[in-house]
């Protein structure tokens, strides 16, 4: 018996190896070939720092976002996602980066993203309208919904962005809302001081826009996250739990 000890372990420690390797290969698994071009085009070259922590590529593939879709973005930022999405949607394809005027003291960034990113179009609206020249695939707002209802927005019921951002989609476009989980039950107690929102209020006020709930992604969960800290806090900044989901415009 004891002849096939060490064959039995080699057998073991091989498989388990396969398994590693299999798992490290399919990393990438469900995310489209766009998507991973895209993430590797060389005008994301300042962004690839950020991508383990981001989640780019899983949360692109989220959004279902493809070659020739009209994109809305709420607030780009420094335009880490815009970057990605242009990429996606290509030369048949559009980009609004959409600032509210609120934040438009905090847009430089925003505003030079058409200079390297020609189907990119920046536009500065009010904070309780939301519009583009033509219905869009998609919209997406990261890290952005929570902050509506605070003073400096107004402050403005995101009901209105919801309603908005439906009236703005083509029938079947979805609405993809990444932000910074609050504690269970505490709607929108958190905004102004923690720049947290409930996940669950967040849901609730969208469909009740008409919007359907049809998933959510785990990539940004971080469960050592306890909802109690500011987000800027340093032991917690760039690693919060954030919640992400989408929301589809029925068809009719």
């Amino acid at each position: 018996m004891k002849k096939n000890v060490l064959p039995l372990l080699s057998g073991l420690a091989l498989a388990t190896t396969l398994c590693i390797a299999t798992a490290r290969n399919t990393s990438n698994h469900g995310i489209p070939a766009y998507v991973k071009a895209a993430i590797a085009d060389p005008v994301r070259a300042t962004d690839t720092k950020d991508d383990a922590r981001r989640h780019g590529a899983e949360i692109a593939a989220f959004t279902g976002v493809k070659p020739g879709d009209k994109v809305l973005e709420i607030a780009p930022g420094g335009g880490y996602f815009t970057r990605i999405f242009s990429k996606v949607v290509g030369d048949k394809g559009h980009v609004y980066a959409v600032v509210p005027e609120p934040m438009r003291k905090y847009s430089d960034d925003t505003v030079k993203l058409p200079d390297t990113l020609k189907n990119v179009e920046v536009l500065f609206q009010p904070a309780d309208a939301l519009s583009a020249a033509q219905p869009v695939d998609v919209i997406f707002t990261s890290q952005n919904y929570h902050d509506y209802p605070d003073t400096f927005m107004g402050p403005t019921d995101p009901a209105l962005l919801d309603k908005a951002a439906f009236a703005a989609l083509k029938p079947g476009g979805v609405f993809i809302v990444i932000d910074h989980a609050a504690a269970a039950g505490s709607g929108l107690r958190d905004t102004e001081t923690l720049h947290r929102i409930d996940p669950a209020f967040v849901k609730q006020q969208v469909e009740a826009a008409g919007f359907k709930f049809v998933g959510e992604s785990n990539v940004l969960r971080n469960p050592a996250d306890d909802h109690s800290l500011k987000v800027f806090d340093k032991s917690i900044r760039g690693h919060t739990d954030q919640f992400a989901y989408k929301f589809r415009k029925p068809m009719k």
